[in-house]
């Protein structure tokens, strides 16, 4: 045998090892993936049985940055406020930002920074929820750290979860995020009164979300102009 020839041998031997260490550390990252999950979800069921004990109304809301999740809870919350006790949780990389806004119309609010991690989890939530008087709150809103992937990796133990899309981010949005449609109760395509101005086929986003999730419940609003905020409000039954 040639040295080519066992050159060529020894390099096919050490593409191999390489490839079956990758397929090692990949069934890792699964495995380890699997068991976060578990442990999410199991924190999760236990938030949500803090919060039905306590009798309170729970909302996780989802949604891209720029989408206007903070918005429409500001107008959720100026309507609540004079009748619920409304507990706001913010997830958000840096700043309190989001909080503030919200805090102006008379909710208390709570800023977790998650600094590099794109979403907020179960352990989040009960780490404020087990630090509170939960007899004092009749609603909690939990605002997402502002994307439409990282959230759908981890469930928070709330009623109902709002995934928020808007005309700005064109009629493709929902089609390319099926994950969070999927696993949400309400989707709300705000920034309605921008429809005619950016020509979005806003009928083709109520389509897409109805066959990614029949269940789904779909409505329009605008946080600029108030266009069913109510509406939005009966269906998440306040």
């Amino acid at each position: 045998m040639s040295d080519k020839e066992d050159k060529t041998i020894i390099r096919i031997k050490e593409i191999e090892s390489i490839n079956l260490a990758r397929d090692d550390i990949r069934d890792e990252v699964i495995e380890t993936k699997k068991a976060v999950e578990r442990d999410n979800d199991l924190l999760a069921n236990k938030v949500h049985q803090s919060f039905i004990d306590n009798n309170i109304k729970s909302f996780d809301i989802v949604g891209a940055i720029g989408a206007g999740k903070t918005a429409l809870l500001e107008k959720i919350t100026e309507k609540l406020s004079s009748q619920y006790r409304i507990l706001v949780i913010c997830g958000d990389i840096t700043t309190r930002v989001d909080a503030d806004r919200i805090e102006k119309h008379n909710a208390e609010t709570i800023q977790i920074n998650t600094g590099r991690e794109c979403a907020l989890n179960a352990y989040h939530i009960h780490k404020i929820i087990k630090n509170k008087d939960l007899k004092n709150y009749d609603v909690v809103f939990i605002e997402n750290v502002g994307n439409l992937i990282c959230p759908s990796d981890f469930i928070l133990g709330t009623d109902k979860r709002l995934i928020v899309v808007s005309t700005t981010e064109g009629e493709w949005v929902v089609e390319k995020h099926p994950m969070l449609f999927k696993m949400s109760d309400i989707a709300v395509i705000n920034k309605f009164d921008l429809k005619e101005r950016l020509g979005t086929d806003v009928d083709k986003m109520i389509s897409d979300a109805k066959k990614i999730n029949p269940k789904i419940e779909v409505i329009t609003t605008s946080a600029k102009t108030g266009e069913n905020i109510e509406k939005l409000m009966n269906l998440m039954g306040l």
